[in-house]
């Protein structure tokens, strides 16, 4: 188990979000996880609230950044273990900003739900789809959540 973890994605407005709140809901106690996009340019989507809100993960509060702003925030990306890229670009750019650093990057390939669906429960659909993806995913990787 990684004692920190960073979830990517383009724009830390969906998945990225989902992921860093689904890990700290299973795993924040023993591992220190943030998020961040290639880029911030826009605010946590209504959608990846409301799914995340059913299964009691609150992302409301979020606040989207980008990988140059972590430095401003006190993250240095050195001080990761592992980084989780959940979109092509942002596997790309977790890899440039890496390469200097003993740092594990991996790519889990995640559905990007912006977009997908005609009216608000085929929205709703997509991004439950996404969210279990990345729950699942957390699960094969980090296990069960620990007891304490």
């Amino acid at each position: 188990m990684p004692h920190s973890v960073l979830f990517c994605c383009d724009h830390n407005s969906v998945r990225s979000p989902m992921a860093e709140g689904l890990m700290k809901q299973m795993h924040g106690r023993h591992v220190y996880v943030q998020s961040a996009g290639v880029k911030n340019d826009l605010e946590v989507d209504g959608f990846a609230v409301a799914v995340c809100q059913e299964v009691g993960v609150e992302l409301s509060r979020h606040r989207s950044r980008n990988f140059d702003e972590m430095q401003e925030w006190g993250d240095d990306l050195s001080g990761f273990d592992l980084v989780v890229a959940l979109s092509p670009a942002s596997q790309r750019r977790a890899l440039e900003l890496t390469r200097f650093f003993h740092l594990d990057v991996e790519y889990w390939p995640i559905l990007d739900p912006t977009g997908l669906g005609e009216g608000r429960e085929a929205k709703l659909s997509a991004y439950r789809q996404a969210r279990d993806q990345i729950r699942n995913r957390i699960l094969e990787r980090f296990g069960p959540p620990e007891e304490e």
